[in-house]
């Protein structure tokens, strides 16, 4: 049995709102996206959404440790690819994995409008909760030290800016400076 035919309704419209609020959010950020919006991609009532979200902030909080939750499973199935299990070729796969994730780029988009959005306390304390789970993930699952660690994060940054910009290569030497060697489904 699947895990959604166990889940009740309420349980089941508030993942319809999260997944809502993800696409509107990477749309149109926190300031530009309002509940109205959410409830219609949903398919549910404003009230309902205010039922199950006692307001905008938690609902976009709520979007945005989805949106880590992915990147951590992402990387625990490229961490479980095959392999060499040195911390190098680990954060290799889970690289890999983070990058066949976000060509679908509406995660790094709430990501990117959370950090626009951090001047409110709720928002920037998921955003470091968010990446100190990702972040503790890598450097458990890995072995890594802490210099490869933070190379494995200060790349998935990187990947972040070349994806949301949609930097090509081709754009120019800046360009290629800084998408050398990394990887992304959409543009290998």
């Amino acid at each position: 049995m699947s895990r959604r035919a166990t889940l009740s309704t309420a349980e089941l419209r508030r993942e319809a709102a999260v997944e809502a609020a993800i696409d509107g959010f990477a749309r149109t950020g926190y300031h530009g996206t309002p509940i109205t919006s959410v409830a219609a991609r949903a398919e549910i009532s404003p009230a309902y959404v205010f039922k199950l979200f006692p307001g905008k902030v938690a609902l976009f909080v709520a979007a945005l440790d989805r949106t880590f939750e992915l990147v951590r499973e992402a990387l625990a199935v490229g961490a479980a690819a095959p392999g060499e299990q040195t911390p190098e070729a680990v954060l290799h796969r889970m690289g890999g994995a983070y990058a066949e994730l976000i060509a679908d780029n509406r995660l790094l988009m709430v990501q990117v409008h959370a950090q626009s959005a951090a001047d409110i306390p709720e928002i920037a304390a998921a955003m470091r909760r968010g990446l100190e789970l990702v972040t503790a993930y890598a450097a458990e699952r890995s072995g890594g030290s802490a210099e490869q660690v933070q190379r494995f994060i200060a790349y998935g940054q990187l990947c972040h800016l070349i994806t949301t910009l949609d930097i090509d290569a081709g754009a120019g030497e800046w360009a290629a400076l800084l998408t050398e060697g990394i990887r992304h489904p959409n543009r290998d």
